[in-house]
């Protein structure tokens, strides 16, 4: 038996148990992994409060999570990429809030000597996503980006990502993340009401695209900031699909070895950096949840399962 975090019901942190399961095996063309270390994600959170139950549908008890590093402990027929021993990060098959977890090869890299597991378990979701976005705004050097939500998972690597390239960043945070927007480079400016006056402030001909990974109602005023929504993009205002802005759903699998491959040069050269707020044992799942929902602004945070 291997342990893994699981739920019977829909609700709160407090309905998660540390419990004993068969482990999985690799079936054809997977690989399964010796989970070191497991992302935990806003949307983990959403999933089992129930929020995404029309879209993710569960048959319970169910597992969390997604972003995954480990040790590949057993290999499915076919598979070549990889072999037992090689240690990997990328998005899991099967629930990675655990000790063991399948996985396909083509969502997996290997996971560099000098990159810490803890960091290398937070990759896969806000570090592909912030890649596939800057490239589906097609955002170039001189330009000038509004990131809503800029301290947040995604909007860490957005703001990084976008700096290397030479683009002017702006980002929406609270006050208590301005130095660290700074420190990445970024001009941060607080969200809420009297939004648009406080960016022309610092950008009086507004911004050439947005990504709004917030959620707050911001898409009316990015629309005006942008001059349009054609260049405004969101993870999360799917009801504001009418307005003519673009959405965006992260599939780590498609494009996800090549982001990750770039993401990793970059931090091993100094120019990204991975902030970690805190790592848990698997037991401490339902706290570092509990944590993500109220929002976490000194990092990461991570399950070490092992």
């Amino acid at each position: 038996m291997s342990l893994a975090v699981q739920f019977s019901e829909y609700g709160t942190p407090d309905v998660l148990r540390v419990v004993d399961v068969p482990p999985p095996t690799a079936g054809p063309g997977q690989v399964r992994l010796a989970v070191r270390a497991a992302g935990v994600n806003p949307i983990d959170w959403k999933i089992l409060h129930g929020d995404m139950r029309q879209v993710m549908p569960l048959d319970l008890p169910g597992g969390l999570g997604s972003d995954v590093a480990g040790v590949v402990d057993q290999v499915g027929e076919g598979v070549t990429a990889f072999g037992v021993g090689d240690e990997v990060l990328g998005a899991s098959l099967t629930p990675s809030y655990a000790q063991l977890a399948l996985a396909d090869p083509a969502a997996l890299v290997v996971r560099p000597a000098s990159v810490p597991w803890e960091v290398a378990g937070t990759l896969a979701g806000a570090g592909i996503t912030a890649w596939e976005v800057l490239n589906k705004l097609k955002i170039a050097g001189g330009e000038t980006l509004l990131v809503h939500a800029a301290a947040g998972g995604v909007g860490t690597f957005a703001v990084q990502l976008a700096v290397d390239r030479g683009v002017r960043v702006i980002g929406t945070a609270s006050e208590a993340n301005h130095e660290r927007l700074r420190a990445f480079g970024a001009e941060p400016v607080t969200y809420g009401p009297g939004l648009v006056e406080r960016v022309r402030a610092v950008s009086p001909r507004g911004v050439d695209a947005v990504l709004d990974a917030s959620g707050r109602g911001e898409i009316p005023d990015s629309i005006e900031l942008a001059g349009g929504p054609e260049r405004v993009l969101s993870l999360v205002a799917f009801d504001a699909a009418g307005s003519g802005i673009q959405l965006h759903q992260t599939e780590p699998g498609a494009g996800g070895p090549r982001a990750l491959t770039d993401i990793l040069a970059f931090i091993e050269a100094g120019r990204l950096r991975v902030p970690i707020q805190r790592t848990y044992p698997l037991g401490g799942a339902a706290d570092a949840l509990a944590v993500s929902r109220s929002g976490h602004p000194g990092g990461k945070l991570v399950l070490l399962p092992a």
